[in-house]
């Protein structure tokens, strides 16, 4: 794909997530509208899977560890043909195979179930590790939130990928600011970011605007390029992204619009897509 085509699927992965957070009547929108950009160019771009093979012994491994942005991965997961992009309407419906959190049980194209915040990059580090005893070459990604590594496991984690040298796995923190309870910097800062993880032997690539495809682009190069220690990919984004009342707006991390809020949250969205159009 390139980038226009990029942009165009991640407003309709955004359309997505909006659809299904509004059918559920609850969900986490903001968090996963940051990260929809990041979402697309790792499953339409960066890594080696197929939606027809989903359980390929050496297809990359994806792990949400910030797993209340489920409904980003789901869309991205039907997007991308997974299973149809209907099925987001039941998320988190009684019966649907789409809960509030991933299940590695019931939805294709799950790697790891996750939700239970600063587990997820432990699971990743763990395959990682398993790669590199056996010999395979898969890699393997890991989307975290800024909020999500105040949690101490998450170190832990980092303090063993980095003393393994595991140079297939990729950490990537969504760092957009904000976390349930308010601006990360005020609840429990975790700055600087990308000097904890180079204390942990990590390479860092520093994103100014991970809702940039270009940049996403060059920094998941860099990491594929870095050889002998993991990397993690720092990213800056915006909470709410492409939705014009969520941007930014703390209070969007974990509701769902109603109607009204949905109606404009779809033309946003649309007048988006068809500006990309004009292009």
């Amino acid at each position: 794909m390139n980038k226009t085509e990029l942009q165009k699927m991640a407003v309709e992965v955004r359309k997505g997530i909006v659809t299904g957070v509004h059918a559920a009547k609850a969900g986490h929108p903001g968090g996963s509208l940051s990260a929809a950009d990041v979402f697309t160019y790792l499953y339409f771009e960066e890594m080696n899977i197929d939606p027809e093979n989903p359980k390929d012994p050496g297809r990359d491994r994806f792990v949400l560890s910030k797993g209340h942005t489920a409904p980003g991965l789901y869309s991205v997961l039907a997007h991308r043909g997974y299973f149809p992009v209907e099925d987001l309407k039941t998320l988190r419906h009684v019966g649907s195979h789409l809960q509030g959190h991933p299940c590695i049980q019931h939805t294709p194209g799950i790697d790891m179930s996750s939700g239970s915040l600063g587990q997820g990059i432990s699971a990743a580090v763990g395959m990682a590790l398993s790669a590199k005893l056996s010999g395979d070459t898969y890699r393997v990604y890991t989307l975290l939130g800024d909020g999500e590594i105040q949690e101490g496991q998450v170190w832990e984690a980092a303090m063993f990928a980095g003393h393994r040298k595991l140079d297939n796995l990729c950490v990537i923190v969504d760092n957009n600011g904000l976390q349930i309870d308010g601006p990360v910097d005020q609840v429990c800062s975790p700055y600087p970011i990308d000097k904890k993880f180079e204390a942990f032997n990590f390479h860092v690539v520093s994103v100014d605007d991970g809702n940039d495809f270009d940049q996403l682009k060059a920094a998941f190069d860099e990491a594929k390029a870095t050889k002998g220690m993991p990397t993690a990919i720092v990213m800056k984004t915006l909470k709410g992204k492409g939705v014009s009342y969520m941007e930014n707006q703390v209070g969007w991390h974990g509701k769902a619009p109603n109607d009204e809020e949905y109606a404009i949250a779809m033309a946003d969205l649309e007048k988006a897509g068809e500006a990309l159009c004009q292009k």
